[in-house]
């Protein structure tokens, strides 16, 4: 199978780059093979600002670097794909496409401009790599995509006529033909298509199967966060317990989950104290307006009880993170493959602005907590903060330095 061809030529522009990790995660290709899917790398081929990027991820990563450097639109990029994996048409990912095209980018003689994006997922397959070329201008479509492990290409796709709208795909067959061609849309990605059009009846195609599973696993378990403590503070109807990414809901979330894990619980009080001013006795909902809402409050132990109307903007940002942490996917507004079990995913949350309104004491607790949950393998986090040396010596954190060329 021939390359896909590039969306359109793309000028070289001044970009953020990413200087080496001050803590490389270890090389999961010449160690212990991960069992569970999880993104190791994040690939910025030509998006936004980041050209030729290529973002090592371990359990606990930050992105550090003033602003202007990329952190959020890293972020951005590895959520788009995650909604991708999830099955979402490219407009509903892309509602702005020509924000995400590199800003002196040339249009080349069909005036089409475009990005490439994609990542790499270990599991037990190995690394599976996925690479995603779109045309934003002047019109939106998926134009190339690649999915190969092993230097061996598994599936394919181009648009081979610019009149339609769907692209030719190829994928490793591996019996009577080497390969199967067939149309895919070009609004949605092909990866996540696979299931559905592979027989999967020889070895080829199995291996096809295994590794778009792999990958679709991986992508689809993420949790992106970013606490607004602005819409944090009322009292919001009783619904799912399940948190948004606004955590807008922690009210209803601590109504579900404090009587749910009494141990987890305990430890996110423990945390509270930390993040907290005041004595800090328990964290939990209480009904009010005669039981059509609730409220999450600060028990104080001395039958006070602090609503959090009356929290600064970086308890609640604390708390909020605080609870992503210690919770699972059961608990968290994540897309996830409902047919795969909670044993067999590794949660990935993207916490833009970790260290936001942040006292030093705050940020360090956070970061403790994070990792001893990363380590234990509940969770991992990718987070974005202006600046990591506060982060310097803590065990398995992966620091990414971005800087303005």
């Amino acid at each position: 199978m021939t390359p896909p061809p590039p969306p359109q030529p793309v000028a070289t522009v001044p970009r953020q780059s990413a200087e080496p990790p001050t803590h490389a995660p270890v090389d999961a290709g010449r160690a212990r093979r991960p069992t569970l899917p999880r993104v190791t790398e994040l690939l910025l081929s030509a998006f936004a600002g980041h050209r030729g990027s290529t973002f090592r991820l371990g359990d606990l990563t930050l992105l550090a670097g003033p602003s202007g450097t990329g952190k959020t639109t890293a972020l951005r990029a590895y959520e788009a794909l995650a909604r991708l994996g999830g099955g979402a048409e490219l407009g509903e990912v892309f509602p702005d496409p020509s924000a995400c095209v590199p800003e002196r980018a040339r249009p080349d003689a069909q005036r089409r401009r475009g990005f490439r994006i994609g990542c790499t997922a270990d599991g037990p397959e190995g690394p599976v790599r996925l690479e995603v070329a779109v045309q934003a201008e002047p019109e939106l479509r998926i134009v190339g995509e690649r999915l190969s492990a092993d230097g061996l290409v598994l599936m394919e796709t181009a648009l081979r006529d610019p009149r339609r709208r769907a692209v030719q795909a190829a994928w490793h067959t591996a019996g009577a033909t080497a390969v199967t061609r067939a149309p895919l849309p070009d609004d949605r990605l092909g990866t996540a298509l696979l299931p559905l059009r592979v027989a999967g009846t020889t070895a080829g195609q199995l291996r096809v199967l295994a590794a778009a599973e792999q990958m679709l696993v991986a992508l689809r378990s993420v949790f992106p966060c970013d606490p607004r403590p602005e819409r944090m503070r009322d009292p919001v109807p009783a619904g799912t317990g399940r948190l948004l990414p606004d955590c807008e809901n922690l009210a209803d979330v601590l109504w579900r989950t404090r009587s749910e894990c009494t141990r987890r619980h305990a430890l996110l009080v423990d945390a509270v104290r930390v993040g907290c001013a005041g004595p800090v006795d328990d964290l939990l909902a209480e009904p009010c307006a005669g039981g059509r809402l609730v409220r999450a409050v600060l028990d104080r132990g001395d039958g006070v009880r602090t609503t959090l109307r009356r929290l600064g903007d970086g308890e609640l940002r604390y708390t909020a993170l605080a609870l992503v942490l210690l919770t699972g996917p059961g608990v968290l507004e994540a897309d996830v493959p409902g047919e795969v079990p909670d044993a067999l995913r590794c949660l990935t949350v993207l916490a833009d602005g970790l260290d936001r309104a942040q006292d030093p004491a705050q940020r360090a607790a956070l970061l403790a907590l994070a990792a001893r949950m990363c380590e234990r393998g509940h969770i991992r986090l990718v987070g974005a903060v202006s600046d990591a040396t506060w982060a310097a010596g803590v065990p398995g954190a992966t620091v990414v330095h971005l800087r303005r060329d």
